[in-house]
């Protein structure tokens, strides 16, 4: 009797896992798409970050770029992780990206909703400029050229003055400039300000704080002051090469509604 109940207990186990065999059955369900994704402005380079999903069994992210948020998605990159740098983007080009999430059953989400997109910008480092006083053609600086030269140039866009033995950054009549405070870094200032600009034309050049110009010809600039010297000052610059656009860095995203479009996946 007890042999008999055994093996009557063992069909129905025997049973009950090939019914769960066939309920669970092989995994079609593609992740969600990306969220969260930001970007940072680089020299000839756009570096992307986004949240990780929530998922368990993802596997890895494609990166994808297009010239229009509904255009055509060129694939440029598969990586595990959350980050992804484009070191093809062009300065002064703006590129849309998006983000699609696969899992290890080869099951791929649709691509990210969220409106993103960036113009990446040169930069420069440890820049040095006189006191106009004592070094006039040493005082200013052209950011469409990334120079340093004479104050009165007419393509200087800021010098470097000193007053009381304080340093000063200075700009013309047609240029505008304005103290955006300390910041730990160049890049804690993303986009150049809509207003508030220095009646003076005229900012102390202080360590840590970080300034954005507003040059004549309608681009926008920033630098960060690094170093104060007895008769220069050191700093560190970003210039946005596409006309009046003032991303200087991230671009937040906004969450959209992408329309279904064209993926091309790398060849």
């Amino acid at each position: 009797m007890r042999s008999t109940l055994a093996v009557f207990g063992l069909a129905l186990i025997l049973t009950a896992c090939v019914r769960r065999e066939e309920v669970v059955g092989p995994d079609t369900i593609p992740p969600g798409p990306p969220r969260g994704i930001t970007t940072i402005s680089l020299d000839n380079a756009v570096q992307l970050d986004w949240l990780a999903n929530t998922e368990p069994d993802i596997a890895g992210y494609r990166v994808w770029v297009s010239n229009a948020y509904d255009g055509v998605y060129n694939e440029i990159g598969v990586v595990g992780g959350t980050q992804f740098v484009d070191n093809g983007a062009i300065n002064g080009s703006t590129y849309y990206y998006a983000v699609s999430a696969y899992d290890f059953a080869g099951n791929e989400s649709d691509l990210s909703h969220d409106v993103v997109y960036d113009t990446p910008r040169p930069e420069g480092y440890n820049v040095q400029a006189y006191d106009v006083v004592a070094f006039p053609n040493q005082s200013g600086y052209d950011f469409s050229t990334y120079t340093i030269g004479p104050y009165d140039d007419q393509f200087t866009d800021v010098y470097v003055e000193f007053f009381t033995g304080l340093p000063y950054l200075r700009v013309w009549n047609d240029t505008d400039i304005q103290d955006m405070g300390y910041t730990r870094d160049l890049d804690e200032i993303s986009v150049a300000p809509a207003d508030g600009w220095t009646a003076s034309r005229t900012c102390e050049a202080i360590i840590g704080h970080t300034y954005v110009v507003w040059t004549n010809d309608d681009h926008y600039a920033k630098m960060r002051v690094v170093q104060v010297g007895a008769n220069y000052i050191r700093f560190d610059w970003a210039y946005q090469t596409d006309l009046a656009n003032p991303e200087l860095k991230r671009v937040p995203s906004v969450d959209g509604k992408r329309p279904l479009m064209k993926r091309v996946p790398i060849q």
